[in-house]
């Protein structure tokens, strides 16, 4: 099992509840294959940097998911044939990073400290 994520632009013009069946529909095709889906969250209506299929905006819906490398592939032929999709991006995570998502960066180690004569001398 390793560590996914899908990125899913959706069309604006579809019902939230279209969206909604297909985002279901999605996580239990991975958890009837034997996967984990994980955080599903709705990013929403967001303006393109540049047309996309004679469209300027998109739905995105971001997926966390923990499967086997064949059940991302039949995931990725979904997402490929639906004529909902604008666009989509399948992403295997490091093993090392899964489940550590949106944690803040350790703090960065502090300096040494310098003696108080060390700065004062020349040589």
């Amino acid at each position: 099992m390793r560590p996914y994520e899908i990125v899913v632009i959706f069309d604006v013009s579809l019902e939230e509840s279209v969206i909604r069946d297909f985002t279901d529909r999605v996580t239990e095709h991975v958890r009837t294959r034997g996967g984990t889906p994980g955080r599903v969250d709705r990013w929403g209506r967001r303006t393109f940097a540049y047309e996309l299929k004679h469209r300027t905006e998109g739905y995105y819906v971001f997926f966390e998911v923990v499967a086997e490398p064949e059940v991302m592939d039949e995931v990725d032929r979904m997402l490929s044939l639906s004529d909902e999709v604008l666009r989509h991006r399948v992403i295997r995570q490091p093993e090392h990073v899964a489940g550590r998502r949106r944690v803040a960066a350790p703090p960065a180690p502090e300096p040494e400290a310098v003696p108080a004569g060390a700065a004062e001398r020349t040589e």
